[in-house]
């Protein structure tokens, strides 16, 4: 009995890793390549991805500087161009549209087959009528924090 309630238990903690990896991204106001990523993210990850969690951080302000350089230094990038996304243990500099299959794949990569049809199931259903399935989806914009609005409150 014992052994059943350990597999039982370390069963279920590994059904709860199982989420989607999660995005942090370092840009700037100013950066329009920033701009491009921070959409995409917004518009389509987030609501791809029901378990997405996404957190924005402004690089150049002066409280979030170490961060992005740690950032940096994870990903060993010597420049200290935006935006830089991490996903998981997947690094990005830069955006441009050839990316988000590869964002894509990092947000998967720890996601159960189940997890992953229901994001594709979701991709179906926005390309037949995205402005419908955002506005029933509306509170997946909850899924993004932004370091500077929380520094506000």
């Amino acid at each position: 009995m014992k052994l059943l309630h350990s597999a039982l238990f370390l069963f279920v903690g590994l059904m709860s890793v199982a989420n989607a990896a999660d995005i942090t991204i370092f840009y700037s106001p100013s950066c329009p390549h920033c701009h491009h990523a921070r959409d995409f993210i917004k518009n389509e990850l987030i609501y791809e991805y029901d378990d997405l969690k996404v957190v924005e951080i402004n690089a150049t302000i002066a409280d979030n500087r170490q961060g992005f350089i740690d950032a940096l230094n994870k990903c060993k990038y010597k420049s200290g161009g935006v935006p830089v996304m991490v996903i998981g243990e997947d690094c990005f500099q830069g955006y441009g549209d050839s990316l988000r299959d590869a964002m894509r794949a990092s947000v998967e990569s720890d996601l159960t087959d189940a997890q992953k049809k229901s994001a594709q199931a979701n991709r179906t259903e926005m390309a037949k009528n995205k402005n419908a399935f955002v506005s029933a989806h509306s509170d997946r914009l909850n899924a993004i924090t932004n370091s500077d609005e929380s520094k506000k409150k």
